[in-house]
């Protein structure tokens, strides 16, 4: 059976507040408040609304930017990138595919040696997979891209 993911009005209405101000109106949430900056658990990151796959745990690495950081998506496809004029910058920000929520942005600071790229996002718009629970949820297919955090 092939996933289909989308915008869920459903998953919408279920947002706190904080989820629907970030993903819905393009919000971004308090450096070191997010629920998963500090986790270091093996598993994918998906979007909270369409639950497609974003980011896998072993792409996870600690930048010191308040957000979590990854080093790339764990399915490309699933990740537009549009220019952000906002707030007197020119950034890249980074929007889940299907879903369309705003997940952060991404910026050319990461590991030289995992690709010079920093994935900066929003845990809030985010919903945390562990390993042991991916191929009950459907995510068996990337359990191979799952390993330990470094």
């Amino acid at each position: 059976m092939v996933q289909t993911y989308k915008k869920d009005p459903d998953a919408i209405a279920r947002l706190t507040p904080e989820q629907y101000r970030v993903t819905q109106q393009n919000g971004t949430e308090y450096p070191g408040t997010g629920p998963y900056l500090h986790n270091k658990e093996p598993g994918i990151y998906v979007d909270i609304v369409s639950g497609e796959p974003l980011f896998a745990s072993s792409d996870k690495y600690e930048s010191g930017c308040g957000w979590p950081s990854f080093t790339k998506p764990i399915e490309p496809a699933n990740i537009q990138e549009k220019r952000d004029l906002s707030h007197g910058m020119i950034r890249v920000e980074v929007r889940s595919a299907h879903g369309d929520s705003h997940l952060g942005h991404v910026f050319p600071d990461g590991p030289p040696d995992r690709g010079g790229l920093r994935y900066c996002i929003n845990g809030a718009a985010l919903r945390f997979i562990p390993r042991e629970r991916m191929q009950e949820e459907g995510y068996g297919a990337y359990l191979d891209q799952v390993e330990d955090i470094r």
